[in-house]
């Protein structure tokens, strides 16, 4: 395998920053080649807080990645999250004047750029541009329009917002632990890549990305991305909740909340009881395990409640044949599944990483808080190759033959997209 086709996706999260490098194996499944991961000190709710907190804690997951990966890597494909991400539908189109030629790849991405054009309200910028199906002289449902004859090319698009300062500071961080962003990918887009099948996309499934800060929500029907919303809630107001009502320190409270905690106060009984090492000289604090899951349960209905409200909204509730995926760090809490299901009246499962992967990773990796660093592997690949295509067709037909390499690989790198650029050129500018 060569060397340039090693992928690192950077999970900039609220509880912790991991950096995860794969590349593909000869049987189109994901090899992972090794990660790391450090406490997030310096983000809340997915933005950035502190820059030389971030900034640390990136050096530190990109070390341990390099080490264990036996690579030098320099190139990151970075998710962005966070309550300022939004996203609208949008129709778009051009008129094409030698219309006697077939549609070529260029006027795709003419039409595709013009959409990054759009009036935004200012403070807020285009992050990504997601075709979602093609129109040809009024000839609607083109998935591929390319190679088609037609006066006027037209498309409905996905278009998803942010603020540009919360993008500026994630690409800051970065840049400033020596790396250099390949492209800001929407988190819950690439944990969509890592847990969910075509067959789910297919049918229309619900993705819930739970985090620490924030809850991502991605939803799919005919293998279009249909809706994304970001939740302001996770994870870690959940901790802040026991750590009030059961009056303890948060980091037993994350423990209880970790070891002990259910999202169905009725699955505990009223003698489950749990000792808590009291603060210095002072005796143990014993917790009621029925009142702990009360408390968790509280507010696990409220996520979800906001979740069932960003389906209904999306107009698609009655066409989501999979139901609803779990993923991330929040969906290991215990009887979850059942609360989610009561609530939306949804079939519900966990999604695990490793629809994608090569059988010989670990169970650690598996787990689905590395959903979105897997994911944006994934995605980084699936752009890289599509963004390379051409010239990697190329190499194949070239003498696989080459030197004993004396230096350590380099994660890949391609073309930015315009979003991207447009934060490039602005620090170059300012000279940042």
């Amino acid at each position: 395998m060569k060397s340039s086709e090693i992928i690192v996706g950077l999970d900039i999260g609220t509880t912790k920053i991991a950096a995860i490098a794969g590349r593909r194996n000869e049987h189109g499944k994901i090899e992972i080649l090794g990660h790391g991961r450090t406490e997030s000190i310096g983000v809340k709710r997915g933005v950035v807080s502190n820059i030389e907190n971030t900034v640390n804690s990136i050096t530190k997951a990109i070390e341990e990645a390099s080490q264990k990966a036996g690579i030098n890597i320099k190139y990151v494909n970075v998710g962005i999250a966070g309550q300022h991400i939004k996203s609208l539908q949008h129709r778009g189109g051009i008129i094409r004047e030698n219309y006697d030629d077939e549609i070529s790849k260029e006027d795709v991405e003419l039409l595709l750029n013009n959409m990054y054009n759009l009036n935004m309200s200012p403070g807020e910028e285009i992050i990504d541009v997601i075709p979602q199906e093609y129109i040809v002289d009024n000839e609607q449902g083109i998935k591929q329009p390319v190679g088609m004859l037609g006066n006027s090319l037209e498309a409905n698009f996905h278009i998803i917002i942010g603020q540009t300062t919360a993008a500026k500071n994630i690409f800051k961080c970065v840049t400033k632990a020596e790396l250099e962003v390949v492209d800001l990918i929407l988190e819950p887009i690439a944990s969509a890549e890592a847990v969910l099948s075509d067959e789910e996309k297919e049918a229309g499934v619900v993705l819930v990305d739970i985090g620490g800060g924030t809850t991502d929500i991605a939803i799919f029907q005919e293998n279009i991305i249909r809706h994304t919303s970001v939740i302001p809630f996770g994870g870690d107001v959940i901790t802040d909740d026991i750590k009030e009502g059961c009056t303890i320190i948060r980091k037993h409270a994350e423990e209880l909340k970790v070891k002990f905690g259910s999202a169905l106060a009725s699955e505990n009984r009223d003698d489950e009881i749990v000792a808590i090492p009291g603060l210095r000289g002072r005796a143990p604090k014993e917790i009621s395990l029925k009142n702990l899951a009360s408390i968790i349960q509280a507010r696990m209905e409220e996520i979800i409640e906001h979740v069932y409200y960003e389906i209904k909204n999306s107009g698609y509730e009655k066409k989501l044949i999979a139901g609803i995926v779990l993923t991330g760090g929040g969906a290991l809490l215990k009887d979850l599944i059942q609360l989610t299901e009561f609530i939306t009246g949804m079939d519900t499962r966990i999604g695990y990483p490793n629809e994608h992967l090569a059988n010989n990773v670990s169970d650690e990796l598996a787990s689905p808080m590395y959903a979105t660093g897997i994911g944006l592997v994934i995605e980084g690949m699936r752009r890289y190759y599509k963004e390379n295509e051409a010239i990697i067709e190329k190499e194949k037909g070239k003498s696989r033959e080459s030197e004993e390499p004396t230096e350590k690989p380099e994660a890949s790198n391609y073309k930015p997209l315009s979003f991207l650029k447009k934060i490039q050129d602005f620090f170059e500018k300012d000279d940042v």
